[in-house]
C-alpha cells in the first residue's frame, strides 16, 4: 500500500525527532511543561506561519479540524489557546534558535558548491527589512505614536541564497548603524542599497580587501 505524506510532514522530516529531543533536554524546555510537550508547540507554531494564522484560537482551531493526522504529526491533540499561550511564555526561545542553528548548517552543506557565477569571490547581499507590531502590545517596538515596527538586517550569501548574518533592532533604528558592524573576508564582493552610503565604512572595507557596491 502506498504511503502518502503530506507537505506538512515532509517538512516536519527536516527536523530529526532524537535530534530535537537533545536540543530540548539541552535547554530545559519541558520544565513547565503541563503535559504538553516541545514537539507539539513546534508543530502547532509551524503550522501558524504555514496557515497564516493570526490568533493562538485560529491556531487550535485549525489542527483540531485536522485532529484525525495529528498523530501522524507526533501530537496526540491539538492544543488550546491557554495550554499553547504559556507554553509560548514559559519555553526558552533559545531552543528554536538552535533548530534554526541546526537546519542552517544542514542547508549549508547542500548549498555550497552549486552555484556558479562570472567571478569566483564571495557575493554577499545586505538589506533590511521592517515588520510591523502592534504597538499597544509591544510597547517596547514603537515606532512611531500609534504604530510599532521591529526591523531585520539580513545579510545574504548568494551562494544558496542562505543568511549568514541576521540582526533585529527597533523600527527606528538606521540601516547604515548595524551595517558598520561587520567585517568580511578579503575578497568579499557586496551588494546594498543606498541605505548603507557611508564612505568611511566603504573605505575600511576596501582596506579590509573586499568591494562594495551600492545600488
Amino acid at each position: 500500500m502506498n504511503r502518502v505524506c503530506s507537505i506538512f510532514s515532509q517538512l516536519l522530516q527536516l527536523f530529526p525527532r532524537a535530534q530535537f529531543q537533545q536540543a530540548v533536554q539541552k535547554h530545559k524546555a519541558e520544565r513547565h511543561a503541563r503535559g504538553f510537550t516541545s514537539w507539539g508547540q513546534f508543530v502547532a507554531m509551524l503550522f501558524a506561519q504555514l496557515a497564516d494564522a493570526r490568533s493562538l484560537r485560529e491556531i487550535g482551531n485549525g489542527l483540531a479540524a485536522r485532529e484525525g493526522k495529528l498523530r501522524h504529526l507526533g501530537i496526540p491533540q491539538a492544543p488550546n489557546k491557554s495550554t499553547l499561550a504559556h507554553a509560548n511564555e514559559k519555553r526558552p526561545g533559545q531552543l528554536y534558535q538552535t533548530l534554526f542553528g541546526q537546519l542552517l548548517e544542514r542547508c549549508q552543506g547542500v548549498a555550497r558548491g552549486k552555484k556558479k557565477f562570472r567571478f569566483k569571490n564571495k557575493l554577499l547581499s545586505l538589506d533590511s527589512t521592517s515588520i510591523d507590531l502592534c504597538a499597544e502590545v509591544c510597547d517596547w517596538a514603537r515606532y512611531k505614536s500609534t504604530k510599532g515596527a521591529v526591523k531585520i538586517h539580513l545579510l545574504l550569501d548568494n551562494e544558496g541564497y542562505l543568511p549568514c548574518f541576521a540582526h533585529i533592532t527597533d523600527g527606528k533604528s538606521h540601516d547604515i548603524t548595524v551595517g558598520r558592524t561587520l567585517r568580511f573576508a578579503p575578497g568579499t564582493i557586496m551588494a546594498m542599497d543606498k541605505g548603507y552610503v557611508d564612505h568611511r565604512w566603504w573605505k575600511q572595507i576596501t582596506e579590509d580587501g573586499g568591494i562594495s557596491s551600492a545600488g
